[in-house]
Order: C-alpha cells, then structure tokens, then sequence
C-alpha cells in the first residue's frame, strides 16, 4: 500500500469527476497503468499511448477521437511539453503535475532512464505553459502527499502542497 499514490488517484478521480463526468472518452497520455485502469472502472472509456517518445512525435496526441485528453504527471518528464499541449485537437485537458519544493531536488531515478523529472513547476509557470498553448484554464487544485517520516523535510511537506491539477478547454 503506498499512501502518495493511493490519496493521489484518490484525488485525481474526484478532481475529474467533477470536471468531466463519465461517460466519456479520454487519451490519457502514458502507458496503461494503475491510474488510468481506475479511471476506467470508474465509468470512463480510456486509451493510452503506447511508450512513444512525445518530445519526438507529439502528433499521437490526435490519433483518437476523444472528448479529453488527460496527463497525470507526464509533462514533468518531457524536454518540450509546450510543443505537445499545443498539438492536442481535443477540446478538454485535465493534467496534473509534481509541483517545484524548494527543500528537495527534482526526482531523478539513477536506474531509470525514462523516469525522470525535467520540470518541475510552480503552479504559475504550469499555468502560463498552458496559456501560451491555448489553454483556458477552468478550475484547478493543489494537494499534498502523505509522509509517515520523520525530519525536517517531512515536516514541511505536511504543509506544502505537492500536486498540481488543472482542468482546462480550448
């Protein structure tokens, strides 16, 4: 049981919920994976990228007609999220991503070479990267994730938010 991720997804569905309401249709970009199999248990019929590079080939953003396309932290790990959001033909975005703590580093895996964190925004920054693509932002949240540890680090992120979430439509 990882409680980060399980209040994570537990956020992420009620966050959608309210903005788009199942039944729909959504790209959620990234492979399967947990999130977007609870999404679908949720009422929602999801399809996914397949692991392609989307710095690369962002135009696998169009390759569904969908009423949204979602990104659960996804745009942290590109080179050039502004090139995707703006190649996006859906009329609905519902993306979070981790949020910049000044007390910690951006995640790097030393095993992995695809999991890592190029950015990692401020909400204004996330914010304006959306408004440069033609996003309209409509309602966002920020939240924070559990720690169980014990130091000064934990400390402040019992009371710094984490996660960033923002619906928005073109």
């Amino acid at each position: 049981m990882n409680k980060t991720r399980d209040l994570r997804y537990k956020n992420t569905i009620r966050f959608l919920k309210q903005v788009l309401p199942s039944p729909a249709t959504i790209l959620d970009l990234g492979t399967k994976n947990p999130l977007s199999a609870l999404i679908e248990k949720n009422g929602y019929t999801v399809y996914n990228t397949k692991g392609e590079d989307l710095d690369e080939n962002p135009s696998v953003v169009n390759e569904y007609g969908v009423d949204a396309v979602t990104s659960f932290e996804v745009f942290e790990h590109l080179l050039n999220p502004y090139q995707v959001l703006k190649t996006i033909d859906a009329p609905k975005l519902i993306a979070s991503v981790p949020l910049n703590l000044w007390f910690s580093k951006a995640y790097r895996s030393r095993t992995d070479e695809w999991d890592r964190h190029y950015h990692e925004f401020e909400d204004w920054q996330f914010d304006w990267l959306l408004e440069k693509t033609g996003w309209k932002i409509i309602k966002k949240e920020k939240w924070m994730g559990p720690t169980q540890k014990i130091g000064f680090r934990p400390l402040l992120r019992k009371f710094t938010p984490r996660f960033y979430i923002v619906y928005a439509e073109r």
